[in-house]
């Protein structure tokens, strides 16, 4: 079998949301940071993007997690989340994942039902804990990025349905959160292609009309993510929408640290409350704020959110000299009416 650039990628999913985990096989990014490198799969070469995720090699319904060497010396590894429509900051389900496949695969070693494993990535330092007996990872908890709450009530015109009222957070990612229920929905399964075809329509709203401009990181200046939210309190649901088309199988680790930014900004919650949030397919993160703090002069808070993740398979990637697709192709069939990068 003559195959070249091969990549091993374990396949990984956290409460339902894929997220394979490149483990052997990718080059190092140039940068000295992870958000360096970020911008360099964004903006100067996304050949191993295009590889791992396109079709014939990968799908639209999943996420590839590029592990790295660490930029910070409190870590031994980092990792950027890569999906259809580039390479992305911070994601906890995607974080569930990495932590399971490295313990799980024995790239970490660890002793003791708690693994504490510290992760470089380009939204920052961030602190799993694996609870496990030293094959199965049974959880995995993670201190997210500093959150804070945007805007309010922000107004925005949406093609073909009129002006809604959206909140905005950062959670780790800038986040458009719109409620369900004031748009006839209940975030069921059988809703899922409406709250895509809407959430298409309601990002490239929110790109042309919500500015936003995290106060110390200067890469994060956008909304990346709407995302549909139900239910109050202790009890939560949420759908985030996905490029190019696609809604998180996952509660969304980072959509939730956004919106318990809302939440406790509203007061809606408090500072002692566990918080159960849930997906359109039943998935479910706990989550609850450990602590106040300030982000640029603005009230942020400390979000830890937790959940499970499950390795399901080993794949090995390769392209063939003949092979006419070495990036792959998409559809707009599977891949939705918004072209990939």
């Amino acid at each position: 079998m003559e195959l070249e650039r091969e990549i091993e990628l374990l396949g990984v999913h956290a409460e339902g949301e894929v997220g394979r985990v490149i483990v052997s096989g990718a080059p190092e990014i140039p940068g000295e940071t992870l958000v360096e490198k970020m911008g360099y799969i964004n903006t100067t070469d996304d050949s191993l993007l295009k590889q791992c995720l396109y079709e014939p090699r990968g799908a639209a319904q999943m996420t590839i997690n590029l592990l790295q060497r660490s930029c910070r010396a409190e870590a031994e590894y980092g990792f950027i989340p890569l999906q259809a429509d580039g390479a992305h900051a911070m994601s906890g389900s995607n974080t569930m994942c990495v932590v399971t496949a490295l313990l799980e695969s024995g790239l970490v070693q660890a002793e003791g039902p708690e693994a504490v494993v510290p992760l470089d990535t380009p939204a920052g330092l961030i602190k799993a804990t694996a609870f496990w007996d030293g094959k199965k990872v049974e959880r995995v908890q993670i201190a997210m990025p500093v959150s804070f709450a945007e805007h309010f009530d922000h107004p925005l015109e949406v093609a073909g349905l009129g002006t809604i009222k959206t909140d905005v957070a950062f959670g780790g990612c800038y986040f458009a959160l719109i409620r369900a229920e004031e748009l006839g929905f209940a975030i069921a399964p059988d809703e899922a292609r409406d709250l895509v075809e809407l959430g298409a329509r309601i990002q490239a709203a929110a790109a042309e009309q919500i500015k936003v401009q995290h106060p110390e990181v200067d890469a994060f200046n956008r909304v990346e993510y709407p995302m549909f939210i139900a239910g109050q309190g202790a009890s939560i649901r949420n759908a985030t929408i996905i490029h190019p088309g696609r809604i998180d199988r996952s509660p969304c680790g980072t959509g939730t640290s956004a919106r318990l930014a809302v939440m406790l900004a509203r007061g809606e919650i408090s500072l002692a409350d566990t918080v159960s949030s849930c997906s359109i397919i039943g998935g479910e993160f706990t989550a609850k704020i450990t602590g106040t703090t300030t982000c640029g002069g603005r009230e942020a808070l400390l979000p830890q959110v937790a959940g499970r993740a499950w390795i399901y398979g080993r794949h090995v990637l390769g392209v063939h000299p003949s092979d006419p697709f070495p990036l792959g192709y998409t559809l707009s069939d599977t891949w939705g009416t918004a072209a990939p990068r």
